[in-house]
C-alpha cells in the first residue's frame, strides 16, 4: 500500500463505500428566506464577462468555471452563462445567472443542480419577486425564493435574488415525474417589439412547427400533447379538465390579477409560466420571473398603464372576451370556472393585502437585505430608492431607472387602490357563501368503508354545492353534489346542513368543499385544491419482513420483456408469509427523499409464497405494474413503505452488471448478491459466475492479500471435505479473464497466485467454486 497513489485509493474507498449512505451537512437551507446566500464564482479567465457576453449573443453555452462555492463548500467545473431577456444587458456588471452545477461533474448542492441568480433589474424595493413568490405559494406550486451575494474572481456584484429553477429536478420534486410533456412558455427569442409569437395557447392546427417560436420543449417529446390542449381549451371546454388542472389554472390568472402581474400569462405578451403534463394526465401552469410584479409592467396587451393608478383600477376580468387569451376567455366563460376564479381573487386579496400583511413582510425582507443593499456596488437604484419604493412610486430616467423615466409603483400605493377597487367591485361585495362546520361522520375510518361529509352551508343555490376527494396528490379531484334532502346523512332536509356519501379508497382521503351562489363561489379550506383536509384511515399493515425485495435487474438489455416486448429495468417482489398479502396503500420509491413516490394499485395482491414483478420502467400508460421511476445501474436506494411512516423494506444497491440479477439468497431472506437472474423464481436456483451461497462452511475463502494490489495477489481458500475446485478471475462484465485451477483438491488449505501482469487496471471478481458452493470476492487492481 505504500507506493499506492493516494488519490486512486481515495477513490477506491468511493467505489468500495458505494452501499454506504452519504453524509450531508449544511449550515442551513439553500432558500432559507431569513439568510442571505453565498455565492463565490471562480473562472481561470480574466476576460471571463467578455466569454459569457458572446456564448449569451450566440449558442448560449455555458462557461467552465473553475469553482463554485455556495456557502463555504466548493465545486469545481460547473457550468455557468448569462440568462434573461430584457435583464440582460452586455453593457453593465451585474448581469443574470445561470449556474448548473452538473455540467461537467455530477455535483449538486442541497439537492438542487441549477441555480438561477437574477439581478434584481426594475425593482428598487429589491423584494418583488421573493414576496410574490412567497404569497403564490400559498395557493400553488412555485418556486422557492431568497437573496443571495455573489462574488466573480473574489469582487463582490453584488445581491441577486436566487429562485428555485423550475427544471426535471423541479417537477420530479413537486409532481412526483419527469419525464411527461414539459413546456417553457415563453417566446424563444425572447419577448420585446415586433414579438409575434406568443405562447398564449391559441390553437394554430395540428402541424407543430406552429408552436416552435413560442413555446420551449423542455422533454423528449410533447408537441402533440401540447397541441392537444390547445384545441381543447378552443374548441372542447366542456371536457378541458381532462387536459389541464383548471384550479391551478386559476389561481395563477388571480395572482397575475390580483397583484397586477403583467409579465405573465394575462400581459402583452402572455408569457413567464410553465406547462408540465402531471401523472394525472393534465398540464399543470407554474408561475416564472416576477422581477416585475406589483405593477413595473405596463402592456396588457390591448392598452397600457402607464400610472399607478390605472394599474390599480385594472380590470379583474381583463382579457374576458379576447380570443388571444384562451385561458382566460374560454375558461371564464363556464360560469362555475368564473365563479371559481373570484373566490379565489377574493382570497388572495383577504389573505394578504387588505390587511397590509403583506406591507409587514416586505419591512422585514428589507430588515434582512438593508445591509447588503447598501453595499451592493452595483445597485440600478440609489439606496433612498430602495428604502422608498416598498411604499412610493420611484420615478428615474437615471442609472437603472425605467425607459424613458417611466415611474415604478409603489407596492403600497399600487395595492392599496387595488384592494380598495376591487372591494368596491359587485362581484366581491354581493353576499357570498359560507362553509362552516365541516364534519367526516368517523373521524379514523377503515380502508375501503364509506362515510358521510357533512356541512353548514348557507347562501348558496341548492344545485351549487359539492364534494371534492382525491386519494394521492398526484390524482384528478372527484366531484360529487351534497345535498341538503335528508337524504345523504345529512339530517333534515332544507335544515342548512349539506352531506354526500364517500369511499375511503386508502388510508388518506384529501377532501374540500365548494359551493356557489348566482355571484361568486367558496372553497373550504379557502385555498382549495392547494390546501385541503384529510382523513386518516387505519390499515392492517403488513409485517415487516413478510413482504421483501427479492431481486432486481437494473440493467436489462437481453434477459426479459415486458409485455410489449421491451427489455426494461425490473424489481421482483416475495411474500415470505403463508398469507396473501394485500399490498393496498403501500408504496415503492427510489427517492428517499419522497417515500410516496409510487403507489400500488388499489387490489394489487401476493400469493404466499409468490413473487410480483414491477416494471422501473416510467411508462405508467402500458398495462401492468409499471413504476414512474426507473432504477440506476450506477446504484441507489429503494423503499417499501406506508404512508404513515411504516417502512417495510429499505435496500441500497451499488454499481450492477449488465443482464445480471441483485438477488437475496437465501432466497427471501438472505444477503444480495450479483448472480445470473431468477426472474420470478426462487433465486437459490441461480448460476452465475458472479452468485454464491452460504448454505454450509465446506468452502472457506480466507482471504485475498493484497487487495488493492498492484502486480499480483494471493487468494488463500481452505476445504474441509475433498471436492473438485474451479478457481477463476473474472472482469466487472462477468467475462473470465483467468482459470487458476480446475480439478480436484483433497481437504486442507491452499493459497494461489494471481499474477496480473498485462491486465487492465479496475474491477475483478475472483469465483471459487466446488460442487456444491459458490464464493465470490471483489478485488481491485491498480497500476
Amino acid at each position: 500500500m505504500k507506493n499506492m497513489n493516494f488519490t486512486k485509493y481515495l477513490l477506491l474507498l468511493a467505489v468500495i463505500c458505494l452501499l454506504s449512505p452519504d453524509l450531508e451537512v449544511s449550515a442551513q437551507s439553500f432558500y432559507d428566506m431569513n439568510t442571505i446566500q453565498k455565492i463565490e464564482i471562480e473562472f481561470e479567465q480574466s476576460n471571463w464577462d467578455y466569454l459569457l457576453d458572446t456564448a449569451k449573443s450566440g449558442s448560449e453555452t455555458y462557461l467552465m468555471a473553475k469553482s463554485v462555492t455556495i456557502n463555504g463548500e466548493e465545486f469545481d467545473s460547473v457550468g455557468v452563462k448569462y440568462k434573461g431577456n430584457s435583464t440582460y444587458d452586455a453593457k453593465q456588471i451585474k448581469n443574470p445567472f445561470h449556474i448548473e452545477l452538473d455540467t461537467y461533474k455530477k455535483h449538486d448542492y442541497q439537492g438542487y443542480k441549477d441555480i438561477k441568480l437574477s439581478n434584481v433589474d426594475k425593482d428598487p424595493s429589491y423584494i418583488r419577486e421573493v414576496l410574490s413568490y412567497e404569497i403564490l405559494r400559498k395557493y400553488m406550486v412555485a418556486p422557492q425564493s431568497n437573496f443571495a451575494n455573489v462574488y466573480v474572481n473574489g469582487e463582490l456584484l453584488g445581491l441577486y435574488v436566487s429562485s428555485e429553477a423550475i427544471s426535471k429536478t423541479f417537477v420530479d420534486t413537486y409532481f412526483n415525474s419527469k419525464s411527461n410533456p414539459f413546456f417553457k412558455c415563453n417566446p424563444v427569442d425572447g419577448a420585446g417589439p415586433g414579438t409575434s409569437s406568443t405562447p398564449n395557447l391559441v390553437y394554430l392546427g395540428q402541424d407543430s412547427s406552429q408552436y416552435y417560436n413560442a413555446y420551449e420543449m423542455k422533454s423528449d417529446y410533447g408537441w402533440g400533447k401540447l397541441i392537444e390542449l390547445c384545441n381543447n381549451l378552443q374548441n372542447d371546454i366542456e371536457h378541458i379538465e381532462d387536459y389541464l388542472d383548471v384550479d391551478r389554472a386559476l389561481w395563477m390568472l388571480a395572482f397575475n390579477n390580483a397583484t397586477v402581474n403583467l409579465d405573465s400569462y394575462i400581459g402583452g405578451f402572455t408569457q413567464n409560466y410553465y406547462l408540465y403534463k402531471d401523472e394525472s394526465g393534465r398540464f399543470s401552469c407554474i408561475v416564472w420571473d416576477l422581477n416585475e410584479g406589483f405593477g413595473t409592467f405596463n402592456q396588457t396587451g390591448t392598452i397600457m398603464l402607464n400610472n399607478t393608478d390605472s394599474k390599480s383600477r385594472m380590470t379583474h376580468l381583463l382579457h374576458e372576451n379576447d380570443a388571444n387569451w384562451p385561458l382566460v376567455q374560454k375558461i371564464l366563460s363556464v360560469p362555475t370556472y368564473k365563479k371559481m376564479y373570484l373566490a379565489h381573487m377574493q382570497t388572495i386579496i383577504d389573505e394578504n393585502f387588505a390587511d397590509n400583511s403583506y406591507f409587514d413582510r416586505g419591512e422585514a425582507l428589507q430588515l434582512i437585505i438593508n445591509d447588503a443593499v447598501n453595499a451592493d456596488p452595483n445597485k440600478d437604484y440609489s439606496y433612498s430608492q430602495y428604502q422608498s419604493n416598498l411604499s412610493y412610486d420611484i420615478n428615474s430616467s437615471g442609472p437603472g431607472g425605467r425607459p424613458g423615466g417611466a415611474s415604478t409603483p409603489g407596492i403600497k400605493a399600487l395595492m392599496s387602490g387595488r384592494v380598495s377597487y376591487l372591494n368596491a367591485l359587485s362581484d366581491f361585495s354581493n353576499t357570498k357563501p359560507n362553509i362552516t362546520n365541516v364534519i367526516p361522520s368517523v373521524k379514523s375510518p377503515s380502508v375501503n368503508s364509506e362515510i358521510t361529509i357533512t356541512a353548514n352551508i348557507v347562501d348558496a343555490n341548492s344545485d351549487g354545492v359539492y364534494l371534492g376527494y382525491r386519494y394521492e396528490t398526484v390524482d384528478k379531484f372527484i366531484k360529487t353534489q351534497m345535498y341538503d334532502d335528508g337524504q345523504h346523512g345529512d339530517g333534515v332536509a332544507n335544515d342548512g346542513i349539506y352531506g354526500a356519501v364517500m369511499n375511503v379508497g386508502n388510508t388518506t382521503v384529501q377532501y374540500y368543499i365548494y359551493a356557489e351562489n348566482d355571484n361568486i363561489g367558496m372553497f373550504s379550506p379557502e385555498r382549495a385544491e392547494h390546501e385541503f383536509y384529510t382523513i386518516n384511515a387505519e390499515i392492517d399493515a403488513i409485517q415487516e419482513g413478510d413482504l421483501v425485495i427479492n431481486e432486481i435487474m437494473a440493467k436489462n438489455s437481453e434477459t426479459i420483456t415486458d409485455q410489449d416486448g421491451e427489455y426494461e429495468d425490473w424489481i421482483e417482489l416475495y411474500n415470505n408469509s403463508d398469507n396473501t398479502l394485500s399490498l393496498d396503500n403501500l408504496y415503492i420509491s427510489d427517492n428517499p427523499e419522497n417515500l410516496l413516490k409510487w403507489q400500488f394499485p388499489t387490489g394489487t395482491s401476493i400469493a404466499p409464497k409468490g413473487y410480483l414483478i414491477l416494471w422501473a420502467d416510467e411508462d405508467q400508460s402500458q398495462e401492468g405494474l409499471h413504476t414512474n421511476f426507473k432504477l440506476s445501474a450506477g446504484g441507489e436506494e429503494l423503499t417499501l413503505s406506508y404512508e404513515n411512516g411504516i417502512t417495510l423494506e429499505y435496500i441500497e444497491f451499488g454499481e450492477q452488471i449488465e443482464d445480471m440479477g441483485y438477488a437475496r439468497v437465501p432466497n427471501g431472506t438472505g444477503d444480495f448478491v450479483i448472480q445470473s437472474p431468477t426472474f420470478a423464481k426462487n433465486n437459490d436456483d441461480g448460476s452465475s459466475v458472479l452468485g454464491y451461497s452460504n448454505l454450509s462452511s465446506k468452502l472457506m475463502l480466507n482471504q485475498i492479500y493484497p487487495n488493492p494490489f498492484q502486480n499480483s495477489t494471493t487468494i488463500d481458500f481452505s476445504l474441509t471435505e475433498s471436492s473438485f475446485v474451479y478457481l477463476e478471475v473474472f472482469n466487472s462484465l462477468g467475462e473470465k479473464v483467468a482459470n487458476l485451477a480446475n480439478g480436484f483438491h483433497n481437504s486442507g488449505n491452499y493459497e494461489y497466485v494471481w499474477d496480473a501482469e498485462g491486465y487492465s487496471e479496475g474491477i475483478y471478481i475472483i469465483y471459487l467454486k466446488t460442487n456444491t458452493e459458490i464464493k465470490t470476492k471483489t478485488i481491485v487492481l491498480l497500476k
